[in-house]
């Protein structure tokens, strides 16, 4: 099946169609979780100063969000969100390769992400993408699984994936 997908980067007038993304994808997790996870209250308009912020359109409109951010030593993921609607056709793996790519223009060979462990279909995605369980931890009132993963360095392009 053709992906009809494009991503790229976040503008201000991408803002309803985040909040809308993550809400929707994020919202199966409340009752979980038992309060909002940390995504639905993130600030997108700032973060779009402060973070490299993807969205994955597809014809029928935005449904994916990847936020990102340089740090001294690793590249952190914020947010990986896909709507329900178009899960389970690669657009999350489309989203960590993208946050490969950042990785790979910001020198950094490494990522790291956090997530909730009442969101188990995480603790099996992202194994499946090569990312390792660092430790588990408690922090902002969430019970918190942490992972990271090696990328090598940039020699040319990643396999497939240009620049949006």
């Amino acid at each position: 099946v053709l992906r009809r997908a494009v991503l790229r980067r976040a503008t201000v007038d991408d803002l309803d169609a985040i909040d809308a993304v993550v809400r929707e994808a994020y919202r199966k997790y409340v009752d979980r979780i038992g309060r909002e996870p940390a995504p639905m209250d993130a600030d997108y308009a700032a973060l779009l100063e402060s973070a490299t912020v993807w969205v994955l359109s597809t014809p029928d409109g935005v449904h994916g969000v990847l936020v990102t951010h340089v740090m001294s030593d690793h590249l952190f993921v914020e947010t990986v969100a896909v709507t329900s609607a178009v899960q389970g056709r690669g657009y999350g793996a489309m989203l960590l390769a993208q946050a490969e790519l950042d990785a790979h223009h910001a020198g950094l060979d490494e990522i790291r992400l956090y997530t909730n462990v009442a969101m188990t279909e995480n603790l099996t995605f992202y194994p499946k993408h090569g990312y390792v369980e660092t430790h588990r931890g408690r922090e902002d009132g969430y019970d918190r699984v942490y992972f990271a993963k090696s990328v090598a360095p940039q020699s040319d392009q990643s396999p497939g994936q240009g620049p949006p």
